[in-house]
């Protein structure tokens, strides 16, 4: 069972959810909040990975491995000396959070967006540019894991509000 982190200490914390649940914009917005760098962890798939989601085709945990070892990576490298990082990451599956927990030594909060398939089916029709397309949406609430209740570092929001309610709440949760 993961430890529940000091909600004050300097940590990274991984903005997560399903595509289109808003943790980019949610993420971003508490990192300009809190004063912390803020990462996009779609920017570090490999072009593989990206390829494939743009034909159409979902990712598999082979595919997620590699990426998750470099999102853990980079919250680690980002964090020194910089008192922490906020990093948008999808991190459906435990075995995914575990992942980053295990990168991290165990140095990461997560928040959870938690969005229902209808209001996200809305928002991803609604987006342009973005590799991952509306189609695919069924298959990240498939993957998706729900955090368990022993997963104590990790904060469930319910995502339906403005994106600078959410962040609000996030920054008083997360003591900021």
């Amino acid at each position: 069972m993961p430890a529940a982190p000091d909600p004050k200490a300097p940590l990274p914390v991984v903005v997560m959810g399903v595509s289109g649940s808003g943790k980019s914009t949610v993420a971003a917005q508490l990192a300009g909040r809190i004063g912390l760098p803020y990462i996009d962890g779609d920017d570090l798939h490999p072009q593989s990975n990206v390829d494939k989601m743009h034909a159409g085709t979902p990712l598999d945990d082979e595919d997620r491995w590699p990426w998750l070892d470099r999102v853990a990576a980079t919250l680690n490298e980002r964090s020194a000396g910089q008192g922490g990082v906020i990093l948008a990451c999808s991190a459906l599956k435990r075995a995914y959070r575990d992942r980053l927990r295990t990168g991290t030594g165990g140095n990461v909060r997560f928040a959870f967006l938690d969005v229902d398939m209808d209001e996200i089916e809305r928002r991803l029709k609604r987006r342009v540019h973005h590799f991952m397309p509306a189609h695919l949406l069924q298959s990240q609430f498939d993957t998706l894991e729900r955090p368990g209740p022993d997963e104590t570092d990790v904060l469930t929001v319910p995502a339906h509000g403005p994106a600078e309610d959410l962040v609000a709440d996030l920054a008083r949760r997360l003591g900021r």
